[in-house]
């Protein structure tokens, strides 16, 4: 699947500040590093493929959610609620 962010001036971007939790972080990290793209190219890959598999019908996509929706790491990088 191709980005259409790649191709957009920096006019076009909107610069966030982002809290994550720790290890959220560091699996972010190390799935760009084995991607091999930067931290910022991959938050935004994983964004698309997220929307586009969410049928771009402008709803978010439907995850299990726990107390305080928070979830934690499981093999194959699949949310699992804690």
């Amino acid at each position: 699947m191709a980005s259409s962010w790649h191709h957009s001036s920096v006019a076009d971007e909107k610069r966030i500040s982002l809290r994550l939790p720790t290890d959220l972080h560091a699996r972010l990290v190390e799935q760009a590093r084995t991607d091999r793209r930067s931290l910022n190219s991959e938050i935004i890959h994983l964004l698309e493929v997220t929307l586009t598999n969410a049928g771009g019908n402008g709803e978010s996509p439907s995850l299990p959610r726990s107390a305080g929706g928070r979830f934690s790491p499981q093999a194959g990088g699949a949310p699992t609620p804690i």
